[in-house]
């Protein structure tokens, strides 16, 4: 009787608990059973894993072959253990020396010729293992993106039989460069200096930029909102490499191909109208990320705001406070990083225009509410998108800033941020306030009353601070001064309109 056991790593959302696989072979009736809570596609890989030997010129033992998938508690799922399993027979059958294999994991995908295909999740894999301080063997089409973790030991292979060599001493396959993170040179196609005209508009999204804020456009169609929108990523400043990696590794558990040469930059998600709440923040029997994770770290887009579901867009209030989703189900519970700057455009009525008398106020009003009170509070900033005055077009004197000048100052900016307080002012905390946003005594009660005219909430009101921090730190002052405030109550677009239509429907 022969015994092996090779190590590899379960897929339990950004997770990768280790699995144990132990191979048994018995004397007896040639046989073949997996046990561990295995799902019907790694039972699968019997068949695979025996063609794949066989095709590679192994000996497929003719016993009785026991394969134990530990912890046994845990569920398996997806042809990642393929690989294993095969090292497992072949070491406890003595085709393969079997003394290095605890310094080792593997994962991979089996073809019937022995070829290894790519699985997902191999970045929270490769973290996992270098913690471990073991070398990873996995097909050469994820070794790229498994390299940018520093200082793993990323073994690429092709095919199953380039591991006799290399464990026999006769050929050791070489470890894959560590990937070094470059900026990306590309020439940024949505440039912020395509949009003619609206400077009140792109003074707000480098505010936004600036200080990771929120930010709502509302405006009649064809006013340029969607256009301002998709430039937001383009002036963000370039992400951290521990920034990156997270982000490149929702998407490798969720199968989306993160290119070395965009690695820096910031997602960008616009999903349409339509979009269910799982879409959003996830779901599914094994929880899975949606459009709140994948936008971590980067921009989600929502366009024809008020076509959502009010139900959809209220999923989202605790993750836009808490930056992070947490998905329960009855058998398991995840959770995801999702800490996303939100923008959006709607129109300021259901046919599009102010006063185009085709509305009346109850009806527009109706249409407004859509966007539950709660859902608009967390929103830092609400701007009107006019439409461009008389002769913008014909106009050739406007000198327009491009994205990179732009995203020059809002780094400046964000540096002031993380060396004062270590993060951006929109993620300061409540107990943080007083302390960064510090005001005067008749800047205070200026505040207060402002506040309490508008009818505005205690976030509102915290919201506003922090926009003003932001303001005073592009202008590079130590201390919010009276213009910053004013500045910053004057982005409640949203709440003007709302309680003018209000007070006209009243009358």
């Amino acid at each position: 009787m022969s015994l092996a056991c090779v190590y590899s790593r379960a897929r339990v959302g950004l997770e990768s608990p280790l699995v144990t696989i132990e191979v048994h072979l018995a004397n007896g009736l040639p046989a073949f059973h997996i046990v561990g809570l295995a799902e019907t596609s790694v039972k699968e890989s019997k068949d695979r894993v025996r063609s794949a030997i066989i095709n590679c010129g192994y000996e497929f033992p003719a016993k009785r072959i026991t394969i134990n998938l530990a912890p046994a508690d845990l569920p398996k799922e997806g042809g990642r253990f393929d690989l294993p399993i095969a090292v497992g027979i072949l070491a406890a059958s003595e085709q393969i020396p079997q003394v290095d294999l605890s310094q080792y994991e593997f994962a991979g995908e089996l073809a019937l010729s022995g070829e290894l295909r790519a699985i997902i999740g191999e970045i929270p894999m490769a973290m996992a293992c270098c913690k471990s301080n073991r070398a990873l063997v996995l097909p050469i089409d994820n070794s790229e993106q498994a390299s940018w973790v520093k200082q793993a030991k990323i073994h690429a292979i092709e095919h199953l039989s380039q591991l006799y060599p290399h464990f026999a001493r006769q050929q050791p396959l070489p470890l894959v460069a560590e990937k070094q993170v470059q900026e990306c040179h590309e020439i940024n196609e949505l440039d912020i200096r395509d949009v003619i005209g609206q400077p009140l508009a792109k003074r707000a999204l480098e505010i936004a930029a600036s200080g990771n804020h929120n930010l709502l456009f509302i405006g009649p169609p064809g006013t340029g909102k969607t256009m301002l929108a998709s430039r937001l990523a383009g002036i963000l400043p370039k992400m951290t490499e521990a920034e990156a990696l997270e982000v490149a590794a929702i998407q490798s558990i969720s199968n989306q191909n993160t290119s070395a040469n965009s690695w820096l930059t910031r997602p960008f998600r616009a999903p349409h109208h339509t979009a269910s709440s799982a879409a959003l923040v996830g779901g599914g029997s094994q929880p899975k990320p949606g459009e709140v994770s994948l936008a971590h770290n980067g921009v989600l887009f929502l366009d024809e705001l008020p076509e959502f579901e009010r139900k959809v867009l209220d999923v989202l209030r605790e993750p836009m406070e808490s930056g992070e989703v947490t998905i329960s189900r009855a058998m398991h519970k995840q959770s995801f990083p999702a800490r996303f700057q939100l923008i959006a455009a709607m129109n300021p009525s259901p046919t599009g225009f102010y006063n185009d008398n085709r509305s009346s106020p109850e009806q527009v009003l109706r249409y407004l509410n859509r966007l539950s009170g709660p859902f608009l509070d967390r929103i830092d900033i609400q701007i009107e998108v006019a439409r461009l005055p008389r002769g913008t077009w014909a106009s050739d004197t406007e000198i327009n800033e491009t994205s990179e000048q732009v995203q020059q100052r809002v780094q400046a900016c964000r540096m002031i941020q993380i060396q004062r307080q270590g993060k951006a002012n929109a993620h300061i905390g409540t107990n943080e306030l007083k302390q960064f946003c510090h005001l005067t005594y008749d800047d205070n009660e200026f505040l207060e009353l402002a506040v309490e005219k508008l009818g505005l909430s205690t976030r509102a009101h915290h919201k506003i601070l922090k926009i003003a921090r932001t303001l005073a730190d592009m202008e590079m002052t130590e201390n919010i001064e009276h213009k910053h405030l004013i500045e910053a109550l004057s982005y409640r677009a949203m709440d003007r309109l709302l309680r003018h239509l209000t007070q006209a429907v009243a009358v």
